[in-house]
């Protein structure tokens, strides 16, 4: 029988629970390979019951691949099937529709078992630098050609590793310790939520999970329907324009909030793309369901219940619906534009709440690096594959600036120029903040960056685009201006596309300027010392403080005499 407990226990062990989860993902930063895992914070970590539902989730990771992978546990229960389900299995899929979106992420669920017993899973996915195929990039044009499909399937069964899969796994990929040193990192980070899970319920005197799990779905859901009940029961419309591949495409919902659900329609957003930025359902439906959560239920930890009454709904074969076998290798392109395309629906039933549009999709770049074929290449020479996340500028909000270089809706981390140098023979020449990038307004946008790339002597390679707002940059809300949009060309003033592989010959640069987030409210209402503060920091120019913000001669002179003095403002 399992011991009865009191409410107080039961938070008790919610709380207990989410710090397992943060353990597991933290064992995963600390021994993956990859550095978008390492360096990034590109994952996902979480526990779930025996039936799939997920119970908590880690801080660290992503919504993308943590809101994704909430269904992807049900899809593992079904594949394996429960009577092939034993103690010391694993299991491993990259499935784009029952993963969290394209090949690139591998998920690993493993099994839990309490004296013998099945009591519920681990779960955690990781964004891998190389899949094979094409490479990390929009240009296949089906899924079969972005990389090796991992079916979901044991990689351990009763703790003995599938040693073909091994072998089929590296056979295919080009970094191939890297990726299956960060499979077996997976593994073992699940490995640490599990005895960690069972010091817990061995603490706590517990047989199962039935009862903290009923507590936590129940508690959940309640707190989340109080919190729709409380708004207003509206429908309203909200449209983007992105840059697409080689055309914009368009996004649209209808947002309709009722009693007890909140629904996203996608009807009426483009097709899909001959190229790889097609977004499978289930990633737009964890970034609108995030969306939705960040604006009305902030509080409320992650779970199956708590994201249930938020309900996506999108026609198939669209650019957010997309089935097999569409390209989907770059589906955050398309899906972190889901929150913004959102918030233009929600500030209509809900104004001030929601921010001004920011960068939108991450600023990631992979460079794939080789010997120079020009002429002659030096002995030490090297083929690698350099994977690097960087963002632009987030919007601004109702209450408060727009981050600089922050990503937002992902949340990654920008990664240091060290951890990408040391990863291969590339060169980051320069990475700062750009100046009067964020929208001018009552709340001033984000800052982009500028970054300045290249290889070591005697190499040369193909740089792997994957930005958006070249042609379409951030919209301001509430009479806040638009963010600066993305530049992408070589050093000697050569053109180039914002998506897909584009070579560069030895002795070049990539000269890359990030979008800022765009700003919130009327520019002429911003603190006057907001605005100094900003001109004294760099943030925006003496042009952009006259132009834009009205700042006085006589306010300027001060605060560039302030500087020459290194006197703060």
């Amino acid at each position: 029988m399992t011991k009865q407990h009191s409410n107080v226990s039961y938070q008790v062990m919610w709380n207990r629970m989410i710090s397992v989860v943060e353990e597991q993902a933290q064992a995963l930063v600390r021994t993956a390979f990859s550095t978008s895992v390492r360096e990034a914070g590109d994952l996902s970590a979480g526990v779930y019951n025996v039936e799939g539902q997920m119970l908590a989730q880690a801080v660290t990771g992503t919504p993308g691949h943590v809101n994704a992978m909430a269904d992807a546990v049900g899809h593992f229960i079904r594949r394996i099937g429960r009577e092939n389900i034993f103690e010391g299995d694993v299991y491993i899929t990259n499935d784009p529709w029952e993963g969290t979106g394209h090949l690139h992420d591998i998920t690993v669920v493993t099994p839990s078992f309490f004296k013998g017993k099945l009591v519920g899973f681990f779960a955690c996915t990781a964004h891998i630098v190389d899949i094979g195929g094409r490479g990390f990039g929009a240009d296949a044009a089906s899924v079969y050609e972005e990389g090796l499909y991992i079916p979901i399937m044991k990689f351990v069964e009763r703790g003995e590793v599938d040693k073909t899969l091994i072998s089929i796994v590296r056979g295919n990929v080009r970094e191939p310790d890297q990726l299956v040193g960060d499979m077996y990192a997976l593994a073992t980070c699940n490995e640490i939520g599990h005895r960690r899970l069972i010091d817990m319920m061995e603490e706590f005197k517990l047989e199962d999970l039935s009862g903290i799990a009923e507590f936590i779905l129940e508690n959940s859901r309640r707190a989340t329907i109080e919190r729709i009940a409380a708004l207003p029961r509206d429908t309203a419309e909200g449209e983007m324009t992105v840059d697409g591949f080689a055309k914009p495409i368009t996004l649209k919902v209808k947002l309709t909030i009722n009693e007890d659900n909140i629904v996203t329609d996608f009807t009426g957003s483009s097709g899909l793309d001959k190229k790889g930025i097609n977004c499978p359902m289930v990633y737009t439906k964890a970034y609108a369901c995030y969306a939705l959560k960040c604006a009305i239920a902030p509080e409320i930890p992650n779970n199956a219940a708590s994201l249930a009454p938020f309900i996506t709904h999108a026609p198939e074969n669209t650019i957010v619906n997309a089935l097999h076998p569409a390209p989907v290798a770059l589906r955050h392109i398309v899906g972190h534009f889901v929150p913004d395309t959102v918030y233009n629906a929600l500030d209509k039933i809900l104004p001030n709440v929601v921010p001004a549009e920011g960068a939108g999709c991450l600023c990631n770049f992979q460079v794939s690096l080789r010997p120079r074929t020009d002429a002659p290449a030096p002995e030490d020479a090297t083929r690698s594959e350099v994977l690097t996340f960087n963002s632009g500028g987030s919007g601004a909000r109702p209450e408060h600036d727009g981050l600089n270089a922050t990503a937002f809706p992902s949340g990654v981390m920008t990664m240091p120029i060290e951890a990408t140098e040391h990863a291969g023979p590339v060169i980051i020449w320069r990475k700062e903040l750009r100046p009067d990038s964020g929208g001018a307004g009552k709340q001033r946008g984000g800052l982009g960056q500028y970054m300045e790339v290249g290889a070591m002597e005697g190499h040369e390679f193909d740089f792997q685009a994957m930005f958006d707002r070249v042609d379409h940059p951030a919209k301001g809300r509430n009479g806040g201006q638009n963010g600066s949009a993305t530049t992408i060309a070589q050093d000697d003033g050569s053109p180039m596309n914002g998506k897909g592989k584009q070579f560069v010959p030895h002795g070049r640069k990539v000269v890359l300027a990030f979008p800022g987030g765009a700003g919130y409210g009327d520019p002429s209402d911003r603190d006057i010392e907001l605005v100094k503060r900003d001109l004294a920091r760099g943030y925006i120019s003496v042009e952009t403080a006259k132009k834009d913000y009205g700042l006085a001669e006589n306010d300027i002179n001060d605060v560039l005499d302030a500087i020459k003095k290194g006197e703060a403002i």
